[in-house]
């Protein structure tokens, strides 16, 4: 991290977290953040559902909810981007403050509630995307929906043709009743029509399926044998937890989800029983605690074929992507993989 890096960061954590959060966003679009490109080799070539990825470190969901630094975040040094999480139409989401840092545990906690512009306004930003990066769009459901399974679809609808990817949200758990949409009651519809939306896009592209990491071992095989069935291109493992085990923060007290470090084994648990439960038949994506390039290896060889990072950011700042991946680099070279593909799921027993 360089000194004039670790110096705005220190101004941003003067500022409540959600105006350091939209101040981050302004100086982006300003051009005051480091621009590297995305950090690439033979090794960290990754393809992913069909998707080529110059590196496997890609931005989580969140952190652009309404797709409007795309530009400047597609020269950060991610390998690919996921925007949103977008409703049908504009809402407000929860009453603030509802985002949280906690520095002693290296963690945040929000309970935002999927505020965001709506599909047609963020569907207008898409269009115009830069063209040279892999962006996605993280689907939600309103708040205030009668029907909250066909929301993802018609986001999707609507969104659709702008998009390399998109991510089903059914884990968020600050909306209430959403994650109900994970059991297998509701998933296989919401996913068919989903998968109906995306077969009537100009082109088809990969739509995964975002998990929550409070799920017991039978859920997570539920789920798993529910994605294969639907056609799911893979699965994100994981969204933010209820849990607080451990933490010291003054703000754990506060509802919403945690993300951050305390979550990393939780998450990555999770994901080597999903590696596990799908047995190859889909990739897989490893979120939740990665602030460096071992917890990137390490949720690659639990069963990741690529990683989201987000949380870290707040306390690490934005070269974190290029770093994680230079690091990765090393760490796959150290171990005499060839590629990023050779190293997945080499340790998911581990975590088992």
């Amino acid at each position: 991290m360089s000194v004039l890096e670790r110096a705005g960061l220190a101004l941003l954590h003067r500022c409540d977290p959600e105006t350091a959060h939209g101040l981050a966003i302004l100086a982006l679009r300003a051009g005051l953040a480091p621009r590297p490109g995305a950090y690439t080799s033979a090794r960290l070539r990754t393809r992913l559902a069909g998707l080529d990825l110059p590196n496997p470190v890609g931005l989580a969901a969140g952190f652009d909810k309404n797709a409007v630094a795309l530009g400047p975040l597609s020269r950060a040094g991610f390998g690919f981007i996921e925007a949103g999480a977008v409703t049908p139409r504009p809402q407000p989401g929860n009453p603030r403050p509802r985002l949280f840092r906690l520095p002693e545990d290296r963690a945040v906690i929000n309970r935002f509630g999927f505020n965001n512009d709506g599909m047609a306004a963020v569907a207008a930003r898409l269009a115009r995307r830069p063209r040279d990066a892999v962006i996605g769009l993280n689907l939600g459901a309103g708040k205030d929906s009668d029907d909250r399974a066909g929301d993802f679809a018609r986001v999707l609808a609507h969104c659709g043709a702008h998009l390399d990817f998109a991510t089903v949200n059914v884990s968020s758990p600050n909306t209430e009743r959403l994650r109900d949409l994970q059991g297998p009651d509701a998933l296989p519809g919401l996913l068919a029509g989903v998968m109906a939306a995306r077969d009537a896009l100009p082109r088809a592209i990969p739509v995964f399926l975002k998990i929550a990491p409070d799920l017991d071992p039978d859920e997570i095989d539920e789920i798993a044998r529910v994605a294969v069935d639907a056609g799911a291109s893979g699965i994100i493992a994981t969204n933010t937890t209820l849990a607080r085990d451990g933490l010291q923060g003054a703000a754990r007290v506060e509802a919403g989800g945690l993300s951050g470090k305390p979550l990393f084994e939780r998450s990555t648990r999770v994901l080597a029983r999903l590696a596990r439960a799908t047995g190859g038949r889909m990739p897989l994506i490893g979120v939740g605690g990665i602030s460096t390039a071992e917890d990137a290896y390490a949720k690659i060889r639990a069963g990741a074929s690529a990683v989201q990072l987000y949380s870290a950011l707040v306390f690490e700042g934005l070269s974190l992507a290029g770093r994680v991946a230079r690091g990765l680099d090393a760490l796959l070279e150290r171990d005499g993989f060839a590629s990023v593909a050779d190293a997945v799921g080499t340790a998911t027993e581990d975590w088992l």
